[in-house]
């Protein structure tokens, strides 16, 4: 194989056979089941990378269902959510995220920065209560339950905090071991399409795990929850901060340039 074949078909790995295909990801009648709950900020603090800033000592924690999802398939996800602001645009910051399924791990890392694990989320209606969980291999480490249905949100409401930005750590490392790009990314969910929102009584259980640590982030109190359907679309990223970018003022002093190496966020 020439080497211009292998530029122009460097899209994901393995070259010949990608474990994802390329976008646009739509997803239709994704499930969410969201949990706000207060912690502890001092938590928070040590989490939340700069230049990101915290807005509130809250979380969202989420069990998503995602039963049709382009090139993805059929799956589950759960994790934390935070909210933050960057540089006065209110968001949230993607702390970690547990599912059962390869190519959405692998695209998900590759691609946006993701922080997803493999693990067994699962999301169902038991008789007149939505409960998400979260096992990784036999240990459980996340309960939450919420009364079905109990009053209706108003759908446009929630196709607009939907629509706010998201950011992600994206890490990738040298073959040397030290990191190759460390970037802050933002990206969007696009064409959104509320299908139907509701809340109720909610409760949440994190249990400590040493490589699914839900619980470091602990639930000092259930604010609110709600149970959303819609059809939208992931959009891709864009980097809005480099981590390992060279202080301007070591360029001018004269040193050597680094190497200059093409990214792409998504």
């Amino acid at each position: 194989m020439k080497h211009a074949t292998v530029r122009a078909n460097a899209f994901a790995m393995p070259l010949t056979n990608p474990a994802f295909p390329s976008g646009p990801y739509r997803f239709v009648n994704r499930e969410y089941f969201i949990i706000q709950y207060r912690t502890d900020p001092d938590a928070l603090r040590r989490i939340v990378p700069e230049p990101l800033e915290l807005t509130e000592p809250v979380v969202n924690y989420e069990f998503i269902r995602m039963p049709d999802s382009t090139g993805f398939g059929d799956y589950t996800e759960s994790g934390q959510v935070i909210p933050v602001s960057f540089r006065g645009q209110v968001g949230s910051f993607v702390h970690q995220m547990y599912l059962n399924d390869h190519p959405p791990i692998a695209g998900g890392r590759e691609l946006w920065g993701f922080p997803k694990k493999l693990a067994q989320p699962k999301l169902a209606v038991e008789t007149d209560t939505l409960v998400g969980t979260l096992d990784y291999g036999s240990v459980r480490i996340a309960t939450g339950t919420m009364g079905y249905k109990h009053r209706a949100l108003d759908a446009s409401g929630e196709a607009q905090k939907l629509a706010a930005p998201n950011f992600l750590l994206k890490i990738i490392p040298h073959v040397d071991g030290t990191a190759r790009i460390c970037e802050l990314v933002r990206f969007h969910l696009e064409d959104i399409t509320v299908k139907g929102a509701w809340t109720g009584p909610a409760a949440l259980d994190l249990y400590s795990h040493a490589l699914a640590p839900v619980a470091e982030l602990p639930v000092l109190q259930v604010l609110s929850a709600k149970h959303v359907v819609a059809d939208l679309t992931l959009g891709l990223g864009t980097v809005v901060h480099d981590y390992l970018e060279r202080p301007a003022v070591a360029r001018r002093r004269g040193a050597e340039p680094e190497m200059q190496i093409e990214t792409h966020a998504g």
